[in-house]
């Protein structure tokens, strides 16, 4: 079991920028890779960006460039980097870690970011 706690959300203009991070506490020996995702109301739940132990990363298109995901020294931790933020960036962002062999999923309760025009 891990248990994943976000921080880091809030208001901003836009142009402007925030740090999101997440903290794993629990089976953290179990994790494989972590990321973010992001749900705007009315919306379903995307991929932001991933990060595996390997290093690799992934982003969606629509933050390359802006946004920089990053993991820290004892890998249970993931921090994003959000840059030149757009109104359409506003959403609830949860931070997701990927378990075991089966990559099984758990999920932070989610930090809400709002991106004024």
């Amino acid at each position: 079991q891990v248990q994943l706690v976000e921080s880091g959300g809030g208001l901003v203009q836009a142009g402007g920028s925030l740090r999101l991070s997440c903290v794993a506490s629990g089976s953290i020996f179990s994790i494989n890779a972590m990321g973010w995702y992001r749900q705007a109301p009315g919306k379903q739940r995307e991929l932001v960006a991933t990060s595996t132990n390997g290093g690799s990363t992934n982003y969606a298109d629509s933050v390359k460039g802006r946004f920089t995901i990053s993991r820290g020294n004892a890998k249970n931790t993931v921090y994003l980097q959000m840059n030149s933020l757009k109104p359409e960036d506003t959403a609830v962002y949860y931070c997701n870690a990927a378990l075991g062999l089966t990559y099984r999923e758990s999920w932070g309760q989610g930090t809400q970011v709002t991106v004024s025009s």
